[in-house]
């Protein structure tokens, strides 16, 4: 009788055991989920309400903002339909923003992930507008417009029939003047430090480069200006020779004394 009140208590300790270890574990998981939930981001908008709110944010021109929601968008929902056209307009939102370095590598991911979408057209004018629209003066350098000008000029030649591609040959005619107009001020730089050779070299490559532009009379006529500067100054070396070695010719026909000679002496007045 015992033996069998001992095993019963036993049983029942085990039981309540069990019991108290189970609601342990319950209690240890109900914090570590709720945990869990604290720390993980979480979605608290769907795709399409983070698409309104980009574009409403676009259109209000806190563009920053707009980044924000379209970048939410990309990474809560990557298989979205929104994501591609979220995409193009954060390259948008950094170019409004003159961000031009951070708008070229948007616009450059979208036209590498998407090379047959319709709006390839448009993400390489819009790569050309980030460099046209930072081009320095023709005293600085010219890496933005040479970057433009290669950008318009292969939009128009992949896509002649596109809307932008008038609008790029507008950009590229100025992008042309532009770096003609470079070449001539450097050509006059070298003028006026007499560096004729280079100077011509500057001017000739305008003639070549740019034979549709009105600059190329100009450069004719400078080139006309160096060529009489590079004769005059071989006139004048010629001359400066030449006089050298008529000097040296009349210094060898003069005779010389020896240096131990002395002058002979004058003759003793004769007594009157």
């Amino acid at each position: 009788m015992h033996w069998r009140c001992a095993g019963f208590f036993q049983k029942a300790h085990l039981r309540d055991d069990f019991v108290l270890r189970a609601a342990a574990v319950f209690v240890i998981l109900a914090v570590l989920m709720a945990g869990c939930s604290w720390s993980k981001p979480k979605a608290e908008k769907t795709a399409e309400e983070l698409a309104v709110d980009g574009q409403a944010y676009f259109e209000d021109e806190k563009y920053e903002k707009a980044i924000s929601s379209y970048k939410k968008l990309k990474d809560w929902y990557p298989f979205s339909a929104h994501v591609k056209d979220a995409e193009l307009k954060i390259a948008d939102a950094h170019y409004r923003m003159e961000a031009y370095d951070e708008a070229i590598l948007a616009y450059n991911a979208y036209e590498r992930l998407h090379p047959n979408d319709e709006k390839v057209p448009y993400v390489i004018y819009q790569t050309g507008r980030c460099d046209f629209d930072r081009m320095e003066t023709i005293k600085r350098d010219a890496t933005a417009t040479h970057q433009a000008l290669m950008s318009f000029q292969r939009l128009v030649q992949q896509f002649p029939e596109s809307e932008y591609a008038e609008k790029a040959a507008d950009h590229i005619n100025i992008c042309r003047r532009h770096l003609a107009a470079k070449e001539m001020d450097i050509g006059r730089f070298y003028f006026k430090m007499e560096k004729y050779a280079a100077a011509l070299d500057r001017f000739a490559g305008v003639v070549t480069a740019y034979p549709d532009l009105e600059v190329q009379q100009q450069a004719l006529d400078e080139i006309a200006k160096c060529r009489a500067a590079m004769e005059a100054e071989a006139a004048r070396e010629q001359a400066e020779s030449e006089s050298g070695d008529a000097a040296s010719v009349e210094s060898s026909e003069t005779p010389e004394l020896p240096e131990t000679a002395t002058p002979p002496e004058k003759p003793a007045p004769v007594p009157e």
